[in-house]
């Protein structure tokens, strides 16, 4: 059973339903994806054809933006250097009125009505909010345009949104749900976080099931592409894991070590002398332990249990070194980084034919 997510998210500006345009639901197949074997039991992005670019798919249509902080005013940049039309809706005014400024987006309103005829719909929102979306913003999004998310965990939100449509009335739409997440990020957040060129080269997953039509995860794809990202798919279970272990556990481990450095030279008596010699190698380490709390905090909420065993994984393995130095073992303690020296590259170099590493 899923972990129910408190929250109390501002209300969106309210709004009726949104009439579908015709041509789209005809354009969108619901038909579900061919993956290999078990639906995406391992991350995939060979054997495809070549996927046609974002601009053909849309035919003129405008792509929709839930939200402009680091990831939607990212992409709203991105989209626009591509020459595609964004339209934007936001909560607030001030927020508004300052994405135009940095112009995110082609149009950006608070009025739900700045969705209507989008072919896609971005949901560019804080997982608090995107698991427990107000019934305004499921108004406000247009009944027959393909749907996805940014949030960095993905069996919660797809369990969340196919069955938030089932009871509105939209169960054609779940096939065009296509929950994804694109690994990319700064330690910054709000509407002055955006920049361009954040996904290029960048892991962009999608977690597609049987429900999910053809068509809707060639359109997200093409979103992918638009912005440089390097694509591929997996099971929503499978991408939740994966991301507590390379995405979510090392945002408490940086944290730990700013707080052990920090606890740790004060009751030594060093004074500012840790902060005055730390440099690369501490910022490194630390850079998204320092980074946005909030957000933080709702990845350990909504993976909570897969994040646990990462701790517990992470913990055993800090043991063994410790051992290790502990007990002098100086030639084992070598083995061990020269181990590690040999993993790293696996797990930042991309391939060259955009597939992932082979497991």
């Amino acid at each position: 059973m899923r972990e129910s997510i408190p929250c109390s998210p501002p209300p969106w500006p309210a709004s009726g339903p949104v009439s579908p345009r015709p041509s789209m639901s005809t354009t969108i197949p619901l038909t579900p994806p061919s993956l290999p074997g078990d639906p995406a039991r391992r991350p995939h992005s060979e054997g495809r054809e070549r996927q046609a670019p974002l601009t053909d798919l849309l035919a003129g249509r405008p792509v929709g933006i839930v939200g402009l902080g680091l990831i939607g005013g990212s992409l709203g940049l991105d989209l626009q250097a591509a020459g595609l039309e964004v339209r934007a809706l936001v909560h607030r005014e001030a927020t508004a009125e300052r994405a135009r400024q940095r112009r995110l987006a082609s149009v950006v309103s608070t009025e739900a009505s700045v969705l209507e005829d989008c072919a896609l719909v971005v949901l560019a929102l804080p997982l608090d909010r995107l698991l427990d979306p107000d019934p305004a913003l499921l108004r406000a999004l247009p009944a027959a345009a393909v749907l996805t998310d940014v949030g960095s965990v993905k069996q919660p939100v797809v369990e969340r949104w196919q069955g938030l449509l089932s009871q509105v009335g939209r169960g054609e739409q779940v096939g065009r749900f296509v929950a994804s997440h694109p690994m990319a990020g700064t330690a910054q957040a709000g509407v002055e976080a955006g920049v361009a060129g954040l996904f290029q080269a960048r892991p962009w997953v999608a977690t597609p099931d049987k429900r999910t039509a053809h068509g809707a995860l060639a359109l997200v794809e093409a979103l992918a592409n638009a912005v440089g990202a390097r694509w591929l798919t997996c099971d929503a279970a499978d991408h939740d894991q994966a991301v507590a272990w390379i995405s979510h556990l090392p945002v408490l481990v940086g944290a730990a070590l700013l707080q052990a450095a920090d606890q740790g030279s004060s009751a030594a008596g060093l004074g500012d002398l840790a902060r005055a010699l730390a440099s690369s190698g501490f910022a490194d380490t630390t850079r998204v332990g320092g980074g946005n709390p909030e957000l933080g905090t709702l990845m350990a909420r909504c993976n909570r249990k897969a994040l646990l065993a990462c701790l517990d994984g992470y913990q055993e393995a800090i043991g063994t070194l410790q051992e290790l130095v502990r007990s002098k073992r100086w030639q084992d303690l070598a083995g061990a980084l020269e181990a590690a020296q040999q993993l790293r590259p696996d797990f930042l170099m991309a391939p060259a034919d955009g597939a992932p590493p082979a497991p």
